[in-house]
């Protein structure tokens, strides 16, 4: 395994997070704009610093805490941006297309990672920048993936359950999005039981296969890496 101090550890991490978090939110405003609603925008949503976008308790503390944990599985949440399906003109289609905003920008921002990483795989072995680069393009990898494949569980209020809703009949729809006040604490017992882990962690090997691809690597040395950026 490579030495990686905490402060690389940090430095990796940083920007890939905060850009993961920002650009998911800002990608359901803007999408919600497109179809009539303009509620993020007024609410000074539609930005990407992301002091805006940031809940300091899921956002810092939870992931935070679970680095720090045995297992090194990441969860985490930010502010959601504020939809008013009222503006919409098809309500139940318009919400499921701001959800899917949400994990496309995360797999667009996973590929841009792995090009970062690429590049910095082709730098000189002397270049000061090659590792710094690397590491943070390894970290964008992991954590965007996580957050695509998390927020695509079929579970309201996550992005995959209001993709669901939008795609059911409108009574089967009713009734599914029911589940909605329940969703978090569903979620936090399947992560507290392993099960969440079980389920995700396949579709994460594969997207991370895809991405290590992308930024020429085999899966093995991505994960050699990624290991080293967690704590031990």
């Amino acid at each position: 395994m490579l030495h990686v101090s905490l402060v690389q550890q940090i430095a990796a991490w940083l920007l890939p997070v905060l850009l993961a978090v920002t650009v998911h939110e800002t990608a359901h405003g803007l999408v919600a704009r497109s179809f009539g609603d303009k509620t993020a925008e007024m609410q000074g949503r539609l930005s990407l610093n992301p002091i805006k976008h940031i809940d300091p308790i899921g956002t810092i503390l939870v992931p935070g805490l679970m680095l720090l944990l045995p297992g090194n599985f990441v969860f985490g949440w930010a502010k959601p941006v504020p939809v008013d399906w009222r503006n919409f003109k098809h309500p139940k289609q318009d919400m499921a297309w701001v959800a899917v905003a949400g994990p496309a920008s995360n797999l667009l921002m996973g590929f841009a990672w792995a090009v970062l990483a690429r590049v910095a795989l082709s730098l000189p072995a002397e270049s000061w920048v090659k590792a710094p680069l690397l590491f943070m393009g390894v970290a964008g990898i992991f954590i965007n993936t996580i957050l695509m494949v998390l927020n695509l569980l079929p579970l309201p209020p996550l992005d995959g359950g209001r993709i669901l809703t939008g795609m059911l009949p409108a009574p089967y729809a009713y009734r599914f999005a029911r589940i909605e006040p329940y969703g978090f604490i569903i979620l936090l017992v399947l992560l507290m039981t392993g099960i969440l882990g079980f389920i995700i962690w396949p579709f994460v090997q594969l997207c991370l296969g895809m991405f290590a691809g992308a930024a020429g690597m085999s899966a093995t040395a991505f994960l050699a890496i990624l290991s080293s950026l967690l704590p031990s």
